[in-house]
């Protein structure tokens, strides 16, 4: 009688400086939008965790805020959150952009990765976006700064080479249980789901206008009596102005970002909703640590 494969699972991190790509790499890999994406840097403020699960193995994902110079107390929350996330995993990915230069940020986290025993893959993505020529240059010159595991350059945003990525990393993990259900691709409470699908939606229409002093808090989620299930979210911002811009002029911004979201969220649930939004001012709530923890930004032992 053949003997069964043993089965292996393992954690992986993603790092890098904001905005190179790691959420939709994310949301790529578990098929399924989990992981907030905007072209405006700081958009990923906790650790998602996305599941790849196939017949012999499972592969589960921590995406990272960007790491970066910290500002304020939820900017410290942030980086923190991004180095704590590198101990007991099985691999680190360490994702940079084809199309930006080597920089301070980069060399910041490459000096954190060099105390690291676990190993790294060094991940050039955006690699759609640059001349082939190109590729060589930007692998020498991080060759010069660390010895890496494994140099593969992706396009998140294509797919290019995501399936070459994924069967090296299953070649790093160790014998290990199912953790999850296979259909299961995230551990985030549907509440940070959501509340992240809507913040996106803010980001997204407001652009420049309301910078990341926006938080969602998901107040309610149930199912009435007509089997719709009812979202009651909270938008809070820092300043009476911010309020005035989200909501619009007759109401019409609130409601573009009601409609936006609410698609996300019924394709998330599988289910019909009804959303309810309104916007609430907390001056500087980023600064103070008990707003911190009621929006869900929360120190962990790890």
């Amino acid at each position: 009688m053949e003997n069964k494969k043993e089965h292996t699972s393992g954690f992986v991190s993603i790092v890098g400086r904001p905005n190179v790509g790691k959420s939709t790499l994310l949301n790529r890999v578990v098929g399924q939008k989990i992981a907030i994406m905007s072209d405006k840097a700081q958009t990923t403020r906790n650790k998602i965790q996305g599941i790849y699960t196939t017949d012999d193995s499972q592969i589960v994902f921590i995406d990272t805020p960007g790491i970066h110079k910290p500002k304020h107390r939820l900017g410290d929350f942030m980086v923190e959150s991004a180095l704590s996330s590198l101990r007991g995993v099985d691999v680190i990915l360490f994702m940079v952009s084809a199309v930006e230069k080597r920089g301070p940020g980069d060399n910041f986290i490459i000096d954190k990765l060099k105390e690291q025993k676990t190993p790294v893959f060094l991940l050039i993505n955006k690699i759609d976006e640059i001349h082939p020529d190109k590729l060589l240059e930007i692998i020498d010159d991080y060759r010069t700064q660390m010895e890496f595991e494994q140099i593969i350059p992706i396009s998140a945003t294509e797919g290019n080479n995501v399936d070459t990525l994924l069967s090296e990393i299953l070649k790093y993990l160790p014998e290990g249980p199912q953790f999850y259900p296979e259909d299961q691709v995230t551990d985030h409470p549907e509440y940070f789901i959501v509340s992240e699908l809507i913040r996106e939606k803010v980001l997204q229409l407001t652009r420049e206008e309301v910078p990341h002093s926006v938080a969602v808090v998901v107040e309610s989620m149930q199912r009435n009596e007509l089997g719709k299930v009812q979202v009651h979210a909270a938008i809070i911002v820092e300043r009476s102005s911010q309020k005035g811009i989200i909501i619009g002029k007759g109401g019409k911004m609130l409601k573009d970002i009601g409609i936006r979201a609410r698609r996300d969220i019924e394709v998330l649930l599988g289910d019909k909703i009804y959303l309810d939004l309104w916007v609430k001012v907390q001056k500087d709530w980023r600064d103070r640590q008990t707003n911190l923890q009621d929006f869900g930004y929360r120190k962990e032992d790890y």
